[in-house]
């Protein structure tokens, strides 16, 4: 469902409103956060409480030490994630998920969820589709 569209009064001081279906919506910078599947999973992997990077690293498997310190970055950036320095030697850093990063935490265990339960209908579709194809 999208937004009315209707145009913003001049000198109006009521930010325009938010509508992902309008091009350069700049919630579509959230939703490609949230959508991508190394953050699904990193939030999952925080959800019990904080984590070292090393311990998110072996819970997410299979993710690189760039791409978990990017989405960790980006998370951060947006406000989800905490990143906690304590003066140790060696230092220690914890990840935590703030209030907002908390929020996201039922929406996608629900997309994870439904990846499991839908799992053997796609992997048919998948192979009904390179059936077809090979035909």
């Amino acid at each position: 469902m999208t937004g009315s569209g209707s145009a913003q009064k001049p000198g109006s001081q009521e930010p325009p409103a938010l509508d992902p279906y309008l091009e350069g919506c700049p919630t579509r910078r959230v939703l490609d956060r949230i959508g991508d599947r190394w953050t699904v999973l990193i939030v999952g992997a925080l959800a019990e409480g904080p984590r070292r990077f090393t311990e998110i690293r072996r819970q997410v498997a299979g993710i690189s030490q760039k791409m978990l310190t990017q989405t960790l970055r980006g998370l951060e950036q947006d406000g989800l994630v905490t990143r906690t320095v304590y003066a140790e030697v060696p230092p220690r850093v914890e990840y935590e998920l703030t209030e907002a990063g908390s929020t996201l935490r039922e929406p996608l265990k629900a997309l994870e969820q439904w990846s499991i339960d839908h799992f053997g209908d796609i992997e048919r579709s998948w192979a009904a589709f390179d059936e077809r194809g090979s035909a």
